[in-house]
């Protein structure tokens, strides 16, 4: 699989997504874009060495003359983990200036599993076209939005949890996403108790005006 990671915020969904695959024994071939080096050094204490001994092979951002910038190379697909508004737009139009870009349009156009886990907000008109066309043309955008279904006690179950929801798009588990089930009174501490109070509330509920809006 192609892992792309750019400069978005985020820098450790990329790195752990090379994690799970390893575990799963998927070969992975990573691509880290110039921005992305800026986020690592913001966001973690990994060094460039550190990432690149996760991955199976490690492309430079500019090498587009590596083997998986051909549609004659054969993978499961890619995942842009996080993908910048940059990196979704070029792909989303075509105009690559670099290797993800590239792989990605390489990857769409053999009509193989394209994932970007975007990630920006509030979104612009032209982030959403952009979505939009990516959509249309094949590729999935799966933003890292967690769920407090599975109660995560930690950064890092929400971002396993967004992984493993990320690789079932490829008929994958890697076994850190909790599965949904439909809860019961019984055995749901958040269950009909915390609804009722939701649908009726206490008179005390209803007249508690914060004060910082009274008057």
């Amino acid at each position: 699989m192609v892992v792309g990671i750019s400069g978005a915020s985020g820098f450790i969904y990329g790195v752990r997504l090379l994690e799970l695959l390893a575990e799963l024994n998927i070969e992975s071939h990573l691509i880290i874009s110039r921005a992305a080096l800026l986020t690592m050094a913001h966001e973690t204490d990994y060094k460039l060495a550190d990432v690149t001994a996760l991955a199976s092979h490690y492309h430079r951002a500019d090498d587009v003359a590596a083997g998986i910038a051909s549609g004659s190379f054969r993978c499961l697909g890619m995942v842009v983990a996080p993908c910048s508004m940059r990196t979704l737009a070029e792909i989303a139009t075509g105009t690559s200036s670099g290797l993800i870009g590239r792989a990605a349009d390489v990857t769409l156009k053999e009509r193989r599993t394209l994932v970007l886990m975007a990630r920006e907000t509030p979104l612009t008109l032209a982030h959403l076209r952009n979505m939009t066309a990516v959509t249309e043309m094949g590729g999935i955008i799966a933003p890292p939005v967690p769920a407090f279904y599975a109660r995560p006690e930690s950064l890092a179950q929400m971002v396993d949890h967004s992984l493993g929801r990320v690789l079932d798009l490829f008929g994958l588990d890697a076994g850190v996403a909790l599965r949904w089930r439909e809860p019961s009174p019984d055995t749901s501490p958040v269950g009909a108790s915390l609804l009722a109070k939701a649908i009726n509330p206490s008179p005390s509920q209803v007249n508690d005006t914060p004060p910082s809006l009274a008057g």
